[in-house]
């Protein structure tokens, strides 16, 4: 007699999903159902929601083996100074921060039971009770005050040093409270605890040859430039990762990246150059996880050196970038295009008014010759580090060659890409990962005093729009003004932004959990924690 789906059992459904786990196939499963008397159809239907659903529960076990793109000595397990990617994957898996960004890009509670205040100006935070860190100390509010005091200390060197500086007090009211004093209201703060940057660590802590957190994997080897070993903290305060253990290292070409993934010896190969979708999609057991997020390759061209330093230069490069060129072309559609300044349209303070300069060769060649660099060998520095930069630097050099400008593209190694040329060579790329909110955006990258100001832009007013914008609680605004701060950025500083990039992870068709993230790909590089693999 067949079986119709209504008659379907319990015991007959936990057979079907022991059997995918096991690995069998479709046609082993078809024939398992047919030998049970269910009808072709029936089962073909059936099969497939059983699949899909034993594809969405999680499993625990397993050993991810995962590749980012850029790696270097300087790779570092104290939050404070990551700076790279791979700095962020590792202190997401090692440490947890006060808030975290879920998908939509809204602060949720971590070690925070609460972040409140009255005024934007002093905040009192309530921590989680039995929280521990990988060596057994119990989290206090003394280990929240130590961790948020270093970027404040300039022997630190923290990256966000400029964000924190707002911070005038943090002290501990019991072991359970901290209370934050700002120097001026900030209603941002609960989104800016929650960047990478602000890992919480033990008090006190020095050495960080290994991860003391309080994450969902304590840290079994680190090995700066080569990798990491991570495995499952089973004294995790939230459920525990599903993944047995986890090693991520990086493998700077992209073509050696993607073949690790088909030759099945990684399960995650990030950031995949668009050249290799096609590739990568033909495969069977490989799929794309792609985000557009607000992450952007940008052109830097230093206001205090020659080229960047004559009058029109800038100007005209931004008049010779062939946006849709390199939409179409160096990103195959991956791409949206972008008008020069850091904020991406899925912000609500994006200033949509602000059009991209159109590609115009005829008005470049007349400011290049203002310039007295028409004709002349300019050299600019491109590395596979900065995703896509190298493409992009072929289109200008292609349009420049038309119109007499001679661009001379010096593709350099990705390993050491990020401490010996960025922010030190005169025209360079830079590759920017999301942030949640302008006011981080631009005490990073454009301000006076900003650590990672990388066309040293100068500007009294901008200095004191973003402080009379960070004190604001008028929504209107707060949006005008950072729209006047993308204007001023755009037409005034050194930073060209073609396009922003959408982020494609290649990913085995075994991995599962994988979402998006305003923080970047990789699930804004906490993917480690939430991720599965199936047989």
């Amino acid at each position: 007699m067949t079986k119709s789906i209504t008659n379907w059992t319990a015991a007959d459904n936990a057979m079907v999903e022991n059997a995918i786990r096991r690995g069998a196939t479709r046609r082993e499963l078809m024939q398992m159902l047919l030998a049970g008397g269910v009808a072709s159809a029936a089962g073909s239907a059936l099969l497939g929601s059983v699949t899909a659903a034993v594809a969405q529960t999680p499993t625990s076990g397993g050993n991810l083996k995962a590749a980012g793109w850029s790696s270097s000595t300087a790779d570092t397990l104290d939050p404070a100074k990551a700076s790279l990617s791979t700095d962020y994957v590792r202190c997401c898996a090692f440490y947890n921060r006060l808030t975290f960004l879920d998908k939509s890009g809204t602060p949720q509670m971590e070690l925070a039971e609460s972040i409140e205040s009255k005024d934007a100006k002093v905040w009192t935070v309530k921590l989680r009770k039995g929280v521990t860190f990988h060596n057994g100390k119990t989290l206090s509010s003394a280990d929240v005050v130590f961790s948020l005091k270093r970027h404040l200390d300039p022997a630190v060197a923290s990256k966000v040093n400029s964000i924190a500086k707002q911070i005038t007090d943090v002290k501990a009211i019991d072991p359970l409270t901290v209370e934050i004093t700002l120097a001026d209201p900030n209603g941002d703060l609960p989104t800016i605890l929650g960047m990478h940057h602000f890992m919480i660590i033990a008090d006190g802590t020095t050495d960080f040859s290994k991860a003391n957190g309080t994450g969902a994997f304590v840290c079994q080897t680190f090995e700066p430039g080569v990798r990491s070993v991570a495995v499952r903290n089973k004294n995790y305060w939230k459920k525990q990762a599903n993944l047995e253990s986890f090693e991520f290292f990086a493998i700077p070409d992209d073509t050696a990246r993607v073949n690790a993934l088909l030759s099945g010896d990684i399960q995650l190969a990030a950031s995949i150059n668009p050249r290799s979708m096609r590739l990568v999609e033909s495969q069977p057991g490989v799929v794309l996880s792609k985000t557009t997020s607000g992450n952007y390759t940008n052109l830097n061209m230093r206001m205090d050196m020659s080229p960047g330093d004559k009058a029109g230069f800038v100007e005209g490069v931004k008049y010779l970038l062939n946006r849709e060129q390199i939409q179409k072309s160096a990103l195959r559609g991956l791409a949206e295009i972008a008008n020069d300044q850091p904020v991406p349209p899925s912000s609500p303070y994006f200033n949509a008014e602000l059009k991209p300069k159109p590609y115009d060769p005829e008005r470049a060649k007349s400011l290049f010759q203002k310039s007295g660099l028409l004709g002349q060998a300019v050299p600019l520095v491109a590395s596979d580090a900065a995703s896509s930069s190298v493409d992009m630097a072929v289109v200008l050099q292609q349009a420049g060659a038309a119109i007499g400008m001679n661009f001379d593209v010096k593709r350099v190694p990705s390993d050491g890409y990020w401490s010996n040329y960025w922010l030190k060579a005169p025209f360079h790329f830079g590759n920017i990962n999301p942030r949640p909110t302008p006011d981080i955006l631009f005490s990073l990258l454009y301000t006076s005093s900003a650590p990672w100001n990388e066309s040293q832009y100068k500007s009294e007013k901008f200095d004191r729009m973003i402080i009379e914008a960070r004190g604001s609680l008028d929504q209107a605004k707060r949006k005008q003004i950072y729209g006047e701060m993308q204007a001023m950025i755009a037409n005034e500083a050194g930073t060209a932004i073609p396009v922003w990039i959408s982020n494609v992870d290649a990913i085995s068709s075994k991995l599962q959990g994988l979402e998006s993230n305003p923080l970047g790909g990789m699930m804004g590089y906490a993917f480690a924690e939430y991720v599965w693999l199936t047989a």
